[in-house]
Formats: structure tokens, C-alpha cells, sequence
């Protein structure tokens, strides 16, 4: 208890009360419209945290830049600080699809990475930082894959290199592009250059059997299951919807050596991809179209590519995949990576990095 002599008298207990409202009033006007705006309009962190990444990114600037259409887009790298450091995201429509690329480096030379099934853009990101000197690299999620969303018109490899060839034009990548490709984005690198000749100033490609005059799709079909597999519409679709981590963890390893020859974080950007409905069935297409590929590069080859190309392969497979890309380029070079699979990128980095640094020298 309080003793008397603390307790105020009844004049002081009134200027007491004057005296806490006076400075509640000048705390209110002080502070009042400041509280009020938060409150209204708070700021996410994730706002906040996209905001200071742009703040302090090294990129070039998008190009006509939109809201993502797909949610979760920056769900691998939003944590990551070099990565947003040296790039960004990117989103644009061509044609009613809207494109998303990953853009970094400021250098002369324009280097252009297109991925494979069943990967996205991220099948480059360790490779990217170590591209940096002297380029300017760009990471494309291929139309209706990754986190680019809408479907073109079909997906066969010339329409989507169209998609690439109109994306670079809009982004300011016209002539003299470094191509690097793997698995079906081999296709549409090969597609790119033989359609638009002076955009690509030569191709590095990585494990893919470019079908055409003398390598066809009957030819390959039988080699693997996939390949039969992913032609069941509407059946592949329907057995995968909802199991596409067990679908994508049992596939790696089916194509390499070790057993777990895709690291968990990469399977997990793909399993939240591929998870996108429009992506899964984007990624059975490639295999649908196959045959009209075929078709389509016989008649490309006609004019065979006088730029460099170079061939890198898993194990084994060089002799097969080079014979194909000499049909289409006749003075292409190539050899395989000796105790490698599939995921060349991430079964052998080095070798690849050094590869192409080799054929790409940077300026």
C-alpha cells in the first residue's frame, strides 16, 4: 500500500490529470498521422526485401518489366544475397506468353543459356556467376515452362526459338549471341540459329539427339522410356498430377551414373515448377512434337550453320549426338565426359565451365 504522504492532494491530483492530457495530446499530434499510415498500409517483407534487393542489384534493368504471373518465382534466390546482388528477374509478354529470364553482368558479349526437361532456367545458376566477366549472361525459361506463363501456339522447337529470337530482339540482343543449350534446349538453340542467322554467333550444346535428315525419332524412341512415356496424352499428365516429387526423384538418377546425381535444392525448384500445371503438360509436349521437329530441321539442314558449334555429351554417347549436329553443321566438334550422365552441369562443372570458356573465350 501507499502510504499518505505519496498519495496527491485533491488540487494536485487535478493538475496531475491536466498534465498527462496535455502530453497525450501533443504525443497524438506528433505521432498520430505517421501510426494512422501504418496501419493502413503496411509494407511486406517480402515487398520490402524485393525492394532492396532491386535497390542494390548489379543488373541491367529489365526491359518492359511486369508483374510475375507465377507465384513463388523467386522461391530459390530470394535469400540468396550474390545472386541478387548480380541478377534479377525478368518478366515480359511475347505474344501472349509472358517470358521469364534472369539477367546479370554489364560485359560486351551477350550470353544466352537455354535449359532442358525436366529443368528450368535454375539448371544454370552455379554456372552463371562463373560466366560473368565480360559478359552479359541471360537464363530463359523456354515458353510455357518454368516460370513463364501461357502456352504458345504449339511446341515445336522452331516455334519456341521464335519466342527466344523475339524475346532477345525486345531486350536489345540482336546479333553476335553466345548460345549455350542443353538437352531440348539444343533444339531450340539449333532452330534459333538456323532460322534467325545472324543472331547467334555460335552454339555450345549438351547432350541431345538433334533428329533430323539421318538421325530420326524412331531411331531414338527405344532408347529410353521416357521418351514413349511422355508421348501419353492425356494418360502422362494424369499418372504424374500430384506424385511429381516421386516422379522427378526417381527420373534423375535414371540418367546417370550415381544415384543422386540432381542436388536436393535444384529437385525442389523443379518440383515447384513442374508443379504448375501448364508446365507439366509443357513438358510432355516437347516429347509430342518430336516428330514435326524431325520434319522441321530436315528441311533447316538444307542450308547447313557455318558458325562454331561444339558438342559436349554424358558418357558414351558422342559418336551418336555429333554424327546428328554434323548433319545440321558440318565442321561441329564434339566429345563426351567420361564417367558422366545426363546432368552434365551438375555431374561435371568444371569440365563444362571450362568448355565453354574455351569455345567463348571472354573479352
Amino acid at each position: 500500500m501507499l502510504s499518505n504522504s505519496a498519495v496527491p492532494s485533491r488540487s494536485g491530483h487535478r493538475r496531475l490529470l491536466l498534465g498527462l492530457s496535455a502530453l497525450l495530446l501533443s504525443t497524438a499530434a506528433l505521432f498520430g498521422p505517421t501510426l494512422s499510415a501504418s496501419a493502413h498500409n503496411p509494407a511486406p517483407a517480402t515487398v520490402l526485401a524485393s525492394d532492396a534487393h532491386t535497390r542494390v542489384s548489379q543488373a541491367p534493368d529489365c526491359v518492359d518489366p511486369e508483374k510475375p504471373r507465377s507465384h513463388g518465382y523467386d522461391a530459390a534466390t530470394k535469400n540468396d544475397a550474390a545472386f541478387n546482388k548480380n541478377f534479377r528477374h525478368c518478366f515480359t509478354t511475347i505474344d501472349g506468353v509472358q517470358m521469364h529470364y534472369v539477367i546479370g553482368g554489364r560485359g560486351p558479349q551477350a550470353m544466352v543459356l537455354l535449359h532442358g526437361w525436366p529443368e528450368s532456367w535454375y539448371e544454370f545458376h552455379n554456372l552463371m556467376p562463373k560466366l560473368l566477366p565480360g559478359r552479359t549472361v541471360i537464363a530463359i525459361d523456354l515458353p510455357g515452362l518454368g516460370d513463364s506463363t501461357g502456352n504458345p501456339p504449339n511446341y515445336t522447337k522452331q516455334t519456341l526459338a521464335t519466342y527466344t529470337h523475339l524475346l532477345l530482339d525486345k531486350i536489345g540482343y540482336r546479333q553476335h549471341v553466345q548460345v549455350v543449350a542443353h538437352d531440348f534446349g539444343v533444339g531450340v538453340a539449333y532452330s534459333l540459329a538456323a532460322q534467325y542467322r545472324t543472331q547467334a554467333s555460335g552454339l555450345f550444346l549438351m547432350d541431345f539427339p538433334l533428329v533430323g535428315k539421318n538421325l530420326k525419332f524412331a531411331t531414338i524412341q527405344p532408347l529410353e522410356w521416357h521418351f514413349s512415356f511422355n508421348l501419353q496424352e492425356p494418360l502422362a499428365e494424369q499418372l504424374v498430377t500430384g506424385k511429381v516429387s516421386q516422379f522427378l526423384t526417381y527420373f534423375y538418377p535414371t540418367q546417370s551414373h550415381v544415384a543422386q546425381p540432381v542436388p536436393a535444392d535444384e529437385v525442389n525448384e523443379y518440383v515447384r515448377v513442374y508443379s504448375r500445371p501448364q508446365v507439366l503438360h509443357a513438358g510432355f509436349e516437347l516429347y509430342r512434337t518430336w516428330t514435326q521437329d524431325e520434319a522441321g530441321n530436315a528441311r533447316l539442314e538444307a542450308t547447313p550453320l557455318t558458325i562454331p558449334v561444339r558438342l559436349l555429351t554424358q558418357d558414351g554417347f558422342a559418336p551418336l549426338l555429333l554424327s546428328a549436329v554434323q548433319d545440321a553443321a558440318p565442321a561441329a566438334t564434339g566429345t563426351d565426359v567420361k564417367g558422366a550422365g545426363h546432368w552434365l552441369l551438375d555431374e561435371a562443372p568444371q569440365q563444362v565451365l571450362t568448355e565453354v570458356n574455351n569455345f567463348y573465350p571472354a573479352h
